[in-house]
C-alpha cells in the first residue's frame, strides 16, 4: 500500500475542515465506520451529533451518506455535546456513535470522533483498523449495498430531554441552586442550549453569554480556552460563580465570585476530595495526567488519596481509570471524568459536581476552591513546521540534564492536534524558570522552528 497519510490524532480525526477534512474524507470514514462496526452490530443503529461549525453540515452529511451506502440506519441528532453523545449511544443501544467536532479549536478546523456502542470512545487499536479499511479501496468499494439493504437515515430532536434529565441526576437530591447567581459562558458551542436549561431547572439564576452560535464563532474570544468574558460577567452583575464551557462541552473552566479562574488542577483536588468525603470514591485513587502539578500530588497525599499519572489527553485518564477500576480523573485543562454519570470527560457534571461542594463548604467559591498553593509552572507553545522524534535532535538528552541539574520538573512534547511543540517547566524558583524556558527556546530555535 506504500506510505499513506495518518489518519487519527490523539482526539479521532481532525484538521482543516474542506482541507485535510473535507466531504470525500468524511465520506470514506463513513463507509470504513460502518464497515467496521458492522462487526460488532446488534442494532443496525449509527447516532451522530455535531458542535455548531458551518463545516458540521457537510461533513455530518458525507458520514451519512457513507454510513447508509454501507447499509447502516442513521440517527442525527444535530447540535449535542460530545459526552451527550457517548451518553445517548449506549442509552439508545446504538451499535456506535459519531461526533463531528473539533472540540477547542477555531470554526475552521472539525474533527470526527468515534464511540463505541458502550459509550466509551473506540481505542488506538480500533482507530487503526479504521484506518487500514479506509485505505482499502477495495474493501470499500464491495462493501456497499444496493437494494432495500441501503440503510436510511432521519434527524430526532426529542433526545436532548434524556440527556438533561441524566446529568440532572448527577446533583445530589438533597441540594439545590435556588438562591445561586451563576454565568454560564457556552462557547457558542455545543451545549448552548442544554446548559442554560440544566441549571435553570435545577433552581439558579441563570445569566449566558455566548450562546448564539452562528457557524463562526465557536470558542472565539470565548470559552473554557478564553474566559476573560465570563470572569468580567461573573464581576458585573455579581455572581456566585462563572463556567466556562468549550466548543463540544467536554471541558470546564470555573471562575470564583471575584471573577479569577480557578486553576484545574485546584478544582481536581477539591473534587477529589469531594468524592472521597461522600464516600465515593473508589480505591481512594484518581487519575490525572503528567502535566498536573507537583502540588496536587502532595495535597492528595495528605488526604490519603493516591495520585495515578497518565499520559496527556481524556483518553489515556480514561484508559488508566478503567484499567485501575477508578471513578474520577482529569487533566489540569478541564477535562475531567465522573465515570460514575458520563464516559467521557463532561463539563455540565463537572460544573454541578463543583457547585454542589461549594454549597455544602458553607463558604465562597474563592475559598472553597483555593485548596493548597501550586508550584510554579510555565507552559510555552511554539508554532512549528515539522516533528521529527525529539529524541533525535542532536544534544536532546544534555539539554534535558541541564533543566534537570536545576531541579525543574519538565514535560516538553508536541500536541496530538495542532503543529505546535508545547514545553511545561515547574519548579520552586520562578525566576529560575523563566531562564530555563528561554533556554529551551533557544536550544529549538533553527531545530524545529
Amino acid at each position: 500500500m506504500g506510505l499513506v497519510e495518518k489518519l487519527f490524532g490523539t482526539d479521532g480525526v481532525r484538521g482543516k475542515a474542506g482541507v485535510k477534512l473535507n466531504s470525500f474524507c468524511a465520506l470514506k470514514l463513513g463507509i470504513s465506520a460502518g464497515i467496521y462496526y458492522r462487526k460488532h452490530a446488534t442494532t443496525n443503529r449509527i447516532l451522530i451529533g455535531k458542535d455548531t461549525r458551518r463545516s458540521g453540515y457537510m461533513l455530518e452529511n458525507a458520514l451519512v451518506s457513507g454510513l447508509t451506502a454501507v447499509g447502516y440506519n442513521v440517527i442525527q441528532i444535530g447540535p449535542m455535546p460530545t459526552p451527550a453523545i457517548a451518553y445517548l449511544t449506549e442509552d439508545m443501544r446504538c451499535d456506535g456513535g459519531i461526533m463531528v467536532s473539533a472540540s477547542h479549536n477555531p470554526y475552521a478546523d472539525n474533527g470526527i470522533k468515534f464511540f463505541g456502542k458502550s459509550g466509551y470512545k473506540i481505542n488506538e487499536k480500533d482507530e487503526e483498523e479504521i484506518e487500514q479499511i479506509y485505505y482499502d479501496d477495495a474493501l470499500l468499494e464491495s462493501a456497499q449495498k444496493t437494494g432495500k439493504a441501503i440503510g436510511s437515515s432521519k434527524r430526532i430532536d426529542d433526545v436532548v430531554g434524556r440527556y438533561i434529565v441524566h446529568i440532572k441526576n448527577s446533583f445530589p437530591k438533597e441540594l439545590s441552586l435556588y438562591g445561586i447567581r451563576i454565568v454560564i459562558d457556552c462557547a457558542n458551542g455545543a451545549a448552548y442550549k442544554v446548559a442554560p436549561t440544566i441549571f435553570s431547572e435545577l433552581g439558579a439564576e441563570v445569566f449566558v453569554i455566548n450562546d448564539e452560535p452562528n457557524g463562526f464563532n465557536i470558542n472565539e474570544g470565548c470559552g473554557a480556552t478564553q474566559p476573560l468574558m465570563l470572569q468580567e460577567e461573573v464581576r458585573k452583575v455579581r455572581a456566585d460563580i462563572g463556567f466556562a464551557l468549550d466548543g463540544d462541552a467536554d471541558r470546564l473552566v470555573v471562575v470564583d465570585e471575584k471573577g479569577e479562574v480557578v486553576n484545574g488542577d485546584k478544582l481536581i483536588g477539591i473534587l477529589a476530595l469531594a468524592c472521597k468525603n461522600n464516600k465515593t470514591l473508589q480505591s481512594n485513587s484518581i487519575v490525572a495526567t503528567t502535566m498536573s502539578n507537583y502540588a496536587l500530588e502532595e495535597f492528595l497525599a495528605r488526604h490519603k488519596i493516591q495520585l495515578i499519572r497518565s499520559n496527556i489527553g481524556d483518553k489515556y485518564v480514561l484508559e488508566e481509570m478503567l484499567k485501575n477500576n477508578l471513578n474520577f480523573g482529569g487533566e489540569q485543562s478541564g477535562h475531567i471524568i465522573f465515570s460514575d454519570f458520563a464516559k467521557t470527560g463532561d463539563g455540565l457534571v463537572s460544573a454541578l459536581q463543583t457547585i454542589a461542594y461549594v454549597i455544602k463548604s458553607q463558604k465562597c467559591a474563592s475559598e472553597a476552591l483555593n485548596c493548597f498553593e501550586l508550584y510554579p509552572q510555565v507552559l510555552k507553545n511554539l508554532n512549528i513546521q515539522s516533528k521529527p522524534p525529539l529524541e533525535s535532535l542532536k544534544g536532546y538528552s544534555d539539554f534535558l540534564k541541564s533543566i534537570e541539574a536545576q531541579k525543574i520538573r519538565h514535560l516538553i512534547r508536541y500536541s496530538g492536534t495542532e503543529n505546535k511543540l508545547r514545553i511545561l517547566l515547574e519548579g520552586k524558583d520562578s525566576k529560575k524558570l523563566d531562564l530555563a524556558l528561554k533556554q529551551a527556546q533557544e536550544y529549538f530555535k533553527g531545530k524545529i522552528y
